[in-house]
């Protein structure tokens, strides 16, 4: 087994309870953490061997692109996707932030983690 991560993907979406959530978005951080099996990969050095890192990034920008009032259904969203769309994802464990959240104070970030495993 091995373990595949993208760390701190940025996007800008529109997740939020708020209207100028809705309206003007907000910068969002995604890292998930694959485990799979990379043995084969690490022996053929071919791509068709491994995750392809590209398409995991494609499922979840798409995913982000849905604007959701709440991180929680984003992240679940994602999550579902990931385990659907890659068979080789054996666990993953996910992370989605919202910068700056309107709570009325100095607030770097809140986040939402998730696990999975088949």
């Amino acid at each position: 087994m091995g373990t595949i991560i993208l760390e701190n993907m940025k996007f800008h979406a529109y997740h939020g309870v708020l209207v100028h959530e809705k309206e003007a978005g907000n910068t969002f951080l995604v890292t998930v953490i694959m485990e799979l099996d990379t043995k084969k990969a690490g022996t053929t050095d071919r791509l068709e061997d491994t995750l392809n890192y590209q398409s995991v990034y494609d499922a979840i920008g798409k995913e982000m692109s849905i604007p959701s009032e709440l991180i929680e259904h984003a992240a679940h969203r994602i999550m579902d996707r990931l385990m659907q769309d890659f068979s080789q994802i054996q666990a993953i464990s996910l992370t989605l932030s919202k910068l700056n959240p309107p709570l009325g104070g100095d607030v770097e970030k809140v986040s939402i983690e998730l696990h999975s495993a088949r």
